[in-house]
């Protein structure tokens, strides 16, 4: 084979082995969504652009700044929610954060569909956030900070969730469009 044509053949497989790599890390990652379903993470995020975030549902410190810069991205990428790109917001509280506190607060903020908000048991929860670097020892730790990853491509991208909106739209922009 031509080195040319190697390169080529490199690059078309690079994102099987991304999106390989991800089924991998992130497959055995179940936990319940806010219509009291179980959902695993990854097929959550297959084949598209994923933004996740932990929060409480009871917060009045830092979370609702980060969901106004959420609903921001819902508004800016509407046409593609719930398509190529989802937003997940996993809870640091899942003994307090029930499925039905989790579609009430959904509900509240005006979340559309392609935002999941997540539980499960305290195990799972904790497996979740250790997977995604968010692991917070106890709710009030919790990170104002977004995981942005393309399944595609295999980019992915930390924002500071107390970021200006457009700022978060434009880094979420990029990995959605990588």
């Amino acid at each position: 084979m031509r080195p040319a044509a190697f390169i080529v053949a490199l690059l078309l497989a690079v994102p099987a082995i991304a999106s390989d790599a991800s089924a991998k890390y992130f497959g055995d990652v179940k936990l319940v969504d806010q219509d009291g379903r179980e959902v695993a993470l990854y097929d959550l995020m297959r084949d598209r652009t994923i933004v996740m975030n932990t929060f409480l549902a009871g917060c009045q410190a830092s979370c609702p700044m980060l969901v106004k810069n959420l609903l921001a991205v819902q508004q800016t990428f509407a046409g593609r929610m719930g398509k190529d790109l989802v937003l997940v917001s996993i809870t640091v509280d899942p003994i307090n954060d029930t499925p039905a506190k989790l579609k009430a607060y959904a509900n509240r903020v005006g979340a559309k569909n392609g935002w999941y908000f997540l539980t499960g048991s305290k195990e799972q929860v904790d497996a979740a956030l250790r997977k995604i670097g968010q692991y917070a020892a106890t709710p009030a730790e919790h990170m104002n900070v977004f995981a942005a990853g393309n399944d595609k491509t295999g980019l992915w991208k930390k924002l500071s969730g107390l970021a200006k909106s457009d700022e978060i739209v434009a880094g979420v922009g990029s990995v959605l469009n990588d």
